[in-house]
């Protein structure tokens, strides 16, 4: 497959903002696609297919994928992957272009690693936000469409680059709205907390 720039870039986005929701799915689906002659990766993303690549992802995509579904855990999951899944959302996009491409590979650096910190963001904010539910389901739920829509972005990221950017522009979209309502209701949280713990303080 030839690939043009306008391909690329919806790679190099797919890579970054799916990275911010699940980094080990995406090594491990990108490598396989790969090993299996599914798609032709580009040169910078080869080591991915590696066996022993496949095997460290695959390993920590089953990891990752039964953590996530644990209320609490996964939010310490997410807190310790804010140091990882960023930066790695960066350099999967600079590497759709390799060394060769200095250029586009800087501008898809900066492409994937904010699209890695929207798509983290929100899924963090919202999944702790959906832990303070008692019952299970919904963390249950939030979790397994977090499955389906990485291997979803990636696939039309390939097959369909246009329609992967008007999808991603609605989910962009979501994910602001999502971070603006949840910070606010928490620094309404933390104003009410705050008023009640000072109210609460002797008089000296």
């Amino acid at each position: 497959m030839n690939l043009d720039t306008t391909h690329l870039v919806a790679i190099a986005a797919a890579l970054g903002w799916a990275s911010g929701l699940r980094l080990y799915a995406v090594l491990f689906l990108t490598g396989m696609a790969g090993f299996l002659g599914w798609v032709e990766l580009p040169s910078g993303l080869k080591l991915l297919q590696h066996p022993a690549m496949l095997g460290a992802s695959g390993l920590m995509l089953f990891v990752e994928f039964f953590v996530d579904k644990i209320p609490g855990l996964d939010t310490v999951w997410d807190l310790i992957h804010t140091l990882v899944r960023i930066p790695a959302g960066a350099a999967l996009a600079a590497s759709v272009f390799g060394a060769d491409q200095s250029t586009w590979a800087m501008v898809a650096a900066l492409l994937g690693g904010t699209l890695a910190a929207t798509s983290h963001v929100a899924k963090a904010t919202t999944r702790a936000a959906v832990n303070t539910s008692p019952e299970p389901f919904s963390n249950l739920a939030m979790s397994l469409l977090g499955d389906g829509v990485v291997p979803l972005a990636l696939w039309l990221s390939w097959a369909h680059p246009v329609v992967f950017f008007a999808a991603l522009a609605v989910a962009l979209i979501v994910m602001v709205t999502l971070i603006w309502l949840l910070a606010k209701s928490l620094r309404g949280l933390v104003r009410r907390l705050s008023s009640r713990f000072g109210a609460s303080q002797p008089v000296r």
